[in-house]
């Protein structure tokens, strides 16, 4: 059985109220740190731990902690980036939702190590029943004393607020973030300098992911010894996934880095295997932004080791033979689907979220979407396979921010493992002009046909 460190109590009749979360071991933490640490001694717990940023990028928290400029005298704030607007992820969601008190007390205990007096939680616009459930709960802890002035009698204060996006897939960037927070429009700023010197109204600044913030209050309780004590090599502790696609558990799942892929897939406990028994086509590991890969690379490396649901292993090979935990959005796809309507509605997303302020990106994702649009409704040429490859290539590292390289990969992800899918658009579209193509008749069946048309 998989430890259960956020999710433990999800299922507690209640737990989204104080008291039930107070009766069932919540600010403990808060507690311990209060009263019996110090700020840096807090720090040095999450960086024992090995925890490692769950929003996508996977930097080490408790390092990103410890970069924050103590010199300069100026106030110093925690974000939490709560934007959760990568297509596929919905666990950030579940936690604000069902555990809110989680995620304070995890914002007060951080905010305690990185010596905030004013935080805040920026959550996306779409999630307004969400930010209602995470206004209540924080009443609740100001009514209680964990908030506001002279907490548990230290004579710490903190502030905490929540304050709404507009629905911009580029406020999950932390700069565009601080940006749209200030109110200003949300566009990611040039680096350096970083937002740990100079970030939310040029004070120094940290931003974590809520699954991040949520994980720290087990950690202070049990030490960051234990937590590291979960997992494999760097990727220690828990992570949660987000499931979809064609499985027959879909959901919200808490595993111990190091499971392999195939365990995840296909036991009773987890997902239990494909819906309809069908074939596995395709996974995309951690969300819309990271490659897709075909079914030979998904429970085994190209080396032949066995895939685990870690940071390093599902990154084994590289984009040409491996892909990225990323956010965590675990979407997976049977012999039915087609993969290039897939990346076509990706693209569709990445070119609407641009926010226009790099040219690569902002024509780059308007142009792979209109050329993925022609290949998918039967207008597609041959040499638009070649073209697409230089569009996404011309756009990957050369933006401000990680947006262009998001919308970059999947594209060519799906061209390096699924390219015979998309010349078969090209040769035969009088064969995928029904939307449900590859329902009655998939990919497998018919591959067999692009080998044998002369070009």
């Amino acid at each position: 059985m998989a430890t259960k460190i956020l999710l433990e109590h999800a299922n507690v009749p209640g737990i989204k109220t104080y008291d039930v979360y107070r009766q069932n071991g919540g600010y403990r933490s808060v507690e311990k740190a209060l009263k019996g640490m110090t700020p840096d001694e807090v720090v040095e717990e999450v960086k024992t731990s090995g925890l490692r940023g769950r929003g996508g990028a996977g930097f080490p928290t408790g390092m990103k902690w410890s970069f924050i400029d103590k010199k300069s005298g100026k106030p110093r704030h925690l974000v939490c980036n709560a934007d959760e607007s990568e297509p596929g992820t919905f666990k950030d969601r579940y936690l604000m939702e069902y555990i809110p008190h989680l995620l304070i007390e995890g914002m007060i205990t951080s905010s305690y190590a990185l010596g905030c007096n004013l935080s805040y939680i920026y959550i996306r616009g779409e999630y307004m029943w969400v930010y209602r459930i995470l206004e209540k709960a924080i009443k609740e802890a100001y009514a209680a004393g964990w908030l506001g002035k002279n907490i548990l009698g230290t004579g710490w204060d903190l502030d905490l607020h929540v304050h709404c996006g507009a629905g911009a897939y580029i406020c999950g960037e932390e700069t565009a973030l601080i940006e749209s927070l200030e109110g200003k429009r949300g566009n990611p700023r040039i680096k350096p300098p970083f937002p740990a010197i100079s970030g939310l109204w040029a004070n120094p600044t940290v931003v974590n992911n809520v699954e991040s913030i949520s994980a720290v209050p087990w950690i202070i309780n049990n030490t960051g010894a234990e937590y590291a004590k979960i997992g494999v090599g760097r990727s220690t502790g828990t992570k949660l996934f987000s499931v979809s696609g064609h499985v027959k558990n879909p959901g919200v799942y808490e595993i111990d880095m190091g499971m392999t892929v195939d365990e995840f897939m296909n036991s009773d406990q987890y997902l239990g295997g494909m819906m309809n028994d069908r074939p596995l086509k395709g996974l995309i590991p951690g969300g819309s932004s990271v490659p897709i890969l075909p079914s030979h690379l998904i429970f085994k490396t190209a080396a032949g080791e066995d895939r685990l649901m870690t940071y390093e292993s599902l990154a084994d090979g590289g984009f040409a033979t491996g892909s990225s935990l990323g956010s965590g959005g675990f979407i997976v796809y049977n012999d039915t689907a087609c993969i290039v309507r897939n990346t076509w509605n990706f693209s569709r997303f990445y070119h609407h979220e641009s926010c226009g302020q790099c040219s690569p990106c902002r024509e780059g994702t308007g142009w792979m979407e209109k050329v993925l649009h022609r290949i998918e409704n039967g207008h597609g040429r041959e040499e638009d396979i070649d073209l697409l490859w230089d569009i996404q290539r011309k756009i990957e590292g050369n933006t401000i921010c990680p947006l262009g390289d998001a919308a970059a990969w999947p594209v060519a992800a799906a061209i390096r493992h699924f390219r015979d899918e998309f010349e078969y658009h090209v040769r035969f579209p009088e064969k995928i002009k029904n939307r449900d193509h590859f329902v009655a008749e998939p990919f497998e069946k018919v591959k067999h046909l692009v080998a044998k048309q002369v070009v």
